[in-house]
């Protein structure tokens, strides 16, 4: 693991350790030699890096990892370790809302794998030093995460495995979780903005249910025997078959997305230090939200709540129905994660929001699923205060007419409420005016 004084652009594990950036061309026999010191090397495009040209840079950096390892030796390994890639200014690329990929002054992109030292089990680490840190407008790009149980969710694994895997590490989540990511200057008081720019799935997915003694789920009491199915998910097609005539439409996104919760907001599991919490119960931290709406080109805002925000991810979804009722949606890993962070200063918000194309999401959550509508609805009457300009009443009004109120989920102990507000309502010039920061 990274010491303070050895915090670094970008963290892949293997034999290279911590380091700056490398260079994404092969290396000469000499160069080998020196894979572990730490280097700075800018890729040059003056004209700004297109999204596509990056697409092509981590594919061709994934396509020489793997010849690289299967090579052999420790040319091979050293230079497949290579910590990250770094991306020059991209001022005319756009996401998928049409905002610029990079801010005016350039980006970085921070290619993290999943690895023993990257990836801890069920738990949000607020203790643990960052493996990277980023600055407001780079992008971070996560491949080939892990699944649940550091990766031992695979095809074909009896529910009987799961269910000792989880029974195995009480207090904590089943999740796989990366982190953390720090984000440099970022304070309590702030809000960082995170773009899902791609979220591509495995080419599985699983679902499963504990048996009812576990106390998972919403019946326990009634779906007694544990039961899990593996689905073959068709990428390229964005669909899975689930049988019986039914096709599922994929929907690829991150259950759990959040940063270092304040103290105090959730308890220690046994044996943890103060400053860890389980990454079951989502919050004001987000978290494990289990938000279907978050799929590539949403943005999510989460509220900073420890210095550099320190941000964790993980629990990757094919697809899930709001209430996630039997305790998993289509669960599988990414082929790769990839998000922008943008730094908001001394926003003021409390609580995470969700943006997408067509409406902005409002959270709410809490043990009591009416207290988790409550404070859903609180917020998004508080946004449509403070954001859109009505008064509260109005908002109240407003709530009720045009906004939907869905359920996130029920089995993360912490149940989920969001508000719907739907852009489509506001006129054009009143639509742009309206931000969550």
């Amino acid at each position: 693991m990274c010491g303070k004084n050895d915090q670094v652009k970008g963290f892949m594990g293997g034999l290279s350790g911590c380091g700056e950036v490398v260079r994404t061309g092969g290396m000469s026999g000499g160069e080998a030699d020196a894979a572990v010191e730490t280097r700075g090397d800018r890729l040059a495009d003056n004209d700004g890096l297109r999204q596509n040209q990056v697409e092509e840079l981590l594919d061709a950096r994934a396509r020489q990892r793997r010849q690289l390892l299967k090579a052999g030796g420790l040319f091979g390994a050293l230079a497949a370790a290579a910590p990250i890639i770094s991306a020059a200014r991209a001022d005319d690329c756009e996401d998928h809302l049409g905002e610029p990929l990079f801010p005016r002054e350039g980006g970085r992109v921070h290619v993290v794998e999943s690895t023993p030292e990257t990836v801890r089990w069920g738990i949000f680490d607020g203790n643990a030093p960052n493996i990277v840190e980023v600055d407001s407008g780079d992008v971070v790009s996560l491949p080939n995460t892990w699944s649940h149980y550091l990766n031992q969710l695979q095809p074909g694994v009896p529910i009987e495995e799961l269910v000792a895997l989880r029974l195995a590490h009480p207090g904590v989540g089943p999740h796989s979780i990366v982190g953390p990511i720090g984000v440099r200057g970022a304070e309590p008081g702030d809000m960082i903005q995170l773009q899902y720019l791609k979220l591509r799935p495995y080419n599985w997915g699983a679902n499963f249910h504990n048996p009812g003694f576990v106390g998972t789920g919403a019946l326990p009491d009634i779906f007694t025997d544990g039961h899990v199915r593996y689905f073959d998910v068709d990428v390229d097609e964005g669909k899975s078959d689930f049988g019986s005539g039914i096709t599922l439409p994929l929907g690829p996104f991150q259950g759990t997305l959040g940063v270092a919760p304040p103290d105090g907001l959730l308890p220690t599991p046994p044996g943890q230090l103060p400053g860890v919490v389980s990454s079951v119960p989502p919050g004001v931290h987000a978290g494990n939200l289990d938000c279907r709406e978050a799929v590539a080109g949403s943005r999510v805002f989460i509220p900073v709540w420890k210095p550099t925000a320190k941000i964790f991810t993980g629990d990757s979804h094919a697809l899930q129905g709001d209430g996630e009722v039997n305790l998993t949606a289509m669960e599988t890993g990414m082929q790769e994660v990839r998000f922008r962070v943008v730094l908001h200063k001394q926003v003021g918000w409390s609580w995470p929001f969700h943006e997408t194309r067509s409406a902005w999401i409002a959270h709410g959550t809490d043990r009591d699923l009416n207290l988790a509508f409550r404070k859903s609805l609180l917020n998004a009457i508080d946004f449509l205060n403070l954001r859109a300009g009505l008064s509260k009443n109005d908002a109240y009004a407003l709530c009720s007419m045009a906004v939907s109120f869905r359920i996130t989920q029920v089995v993360n102990g912490n149940k989920g409420v969001h508000a719907i507000i739907p852009k489509s309502i506001f006129n054009p010039q009143l639509r742009q005016s309206i931000s969550v920061v």
